[in-house]
This record gives C-alpha cells, sequence and structure tokens, in this order.
C-alpha cells in the first residue's frame, strides 16, 4: 500500500507519452502510423499501470477511452485533428463530472483529506470555493488546448501537453496559493467576528 501512491503519481506524470509518441510519428511517417503508435503506447501505459497497482485510475480509463475513440474517427478519416482533440474533450468531460458534483454540494476534496486539514482550508465553504477555481481552471485549460489542436501546429500542441502544461499548472498553483491566503483570512475574520457577536 506505501508504495502504490507514488506510483499512481509517476504513471499520471506519464500520461503525455502517447502525445509524445504521435508527436514524432506524425513528423516522420504517415497520420495511420502515428494515429496507431499513439494508441499503442496509450495500451502500454495502462497496462503497465494495471500491472503494477493492480488497478486502473478512472482518469486514466477516461484518457484511454477518448484516445481510442478519437483515433478511430483520425483513423477513418485519416486527419490527426480527432487524435489531438483528446485533452480538450478529455478536460469538459471532466468539467461536466465535477460541475455536477460541486451543484450537488459534494466535494472531491472533502471525501479525501481529514477533518483538521478541511478547517484549516475553510471547512466546507473554503474546500467548494477551492473546488470551483480549480474546475474553472481544467474548463479554461480544455478550451486553450482545443484551439491549439485545431489552429496550431502539432509541436505547439505536445509542447503545451507536456511541459508547457506543467509551467501553465505550477503558475497557476501559485496564483491560487497567493490568492488564498487573503481569501482563507477573511474566513477566519468573519468567524472571528461571529464569536464575538455570540459572546455579547
Amino acid at each position: 500500500m506505501t508504495q502504490s501512491k507514488p506510483l499512481s503519481k509517476n504513471f499520471f506524470l506519464l500520461s503525455f507519452l502517447p502525445a509524445i509518441a504521435y508527436w514524432y510519428l506524425e513528423a516522420n511517417y504517415s497520420i495511420k502510423i502515428a494515429v496507431i503508435g499513439g494508441l499503442t503506447i496509450g495500451l502500454l501505459e495502462i497496462s503497465l499501470e494495471y500491472f503494477f497497482l493492480k488497478e486502473i485510475h478512472k482518469i486514466s480509463k477516461l484518457n484511454f477511452g477518448l484516445l481510442v475513440i478519437l483515433g478511430s474517427l483520425s483513423l477513418l478519416g485519416e486527419d490527426g485533428i480527432w487524435y489531438k482533440l483528446q485533452p480538450m474533450l478529455g478536460g469538459l468531460v471532466l468539467s461536466a463530472i465535477w460541475s455536477f458534483n460541486i451543484y450537488r454540494n459534494k466535494s472531491f476534496m472533502q471525501e479525501m483529506l481529514p477533518q483538521d486539514k478541511l478547517e484549516m482550508l475553510g471547512g466546507k465553504e473554503g474546500i467548494l470555493h477551492i473546488e470551483k477555481i480549480n474546475l474553472g481552471f481544467i474548463f479554461f485549460n480544455s478550451l486553450f488546448m482545443g484551439y491549439l489542436a485545431l489552429f496550431q501546429t502539432t509541436e505547439v500542441w505536445v509542447f503545451f501537453k507536456t511541459i508547457g502544461g506543467y509551467v501553465i499548472f505550477g503558475i497557476f498553483l501559485l496564483a491560487q496559493m497567493l490568492y488564498l491566503r487573503f481569501y482563507l483570512r477573511k474566513i477566519y475574520e468573519n468567524r472571528f467576528k461571529a464569536m464575538l457577536v455570540k459572546k455579547f
């Protein structure tokens, strides 16, 4: 059990391998070979995840399912654009599921974090606010990846699917951390004022 979390994290970080394989093969071979190569790497990745972890993460299943569907469309139409739309569609599906959970006041983070950590993040109010910010990032990043797939070169697309995507995510995390310092301070100030009102 102690090794499963780091292994799972490594597989998640390597989820961009099919994109790299597609980029290399498209530059040197036909669209069909590029798509088949990307799908093969995706199948190998998900097989290794199951071999080492004895389970497949839900996001991995979603991404691989989209790769198969969109890869098949690319093969039928001999057009790689369908294959490159996978990050956008995956992000939009995840955004829809997450939006539905937030609408029902159901929090992913609330289910995963212990009570003391939840209180540090402002309780249910703070957690839902954080999740809305993350949801917004995923949604707009999905649209950005769709724009790159439709209007930019494969080189630009694969850069933001891999290294560039982590750079953007790092900038987002930094901005979110700075914002949450002010937001959580406001929550604690309001709680303190409410306590004073109750006392007097």
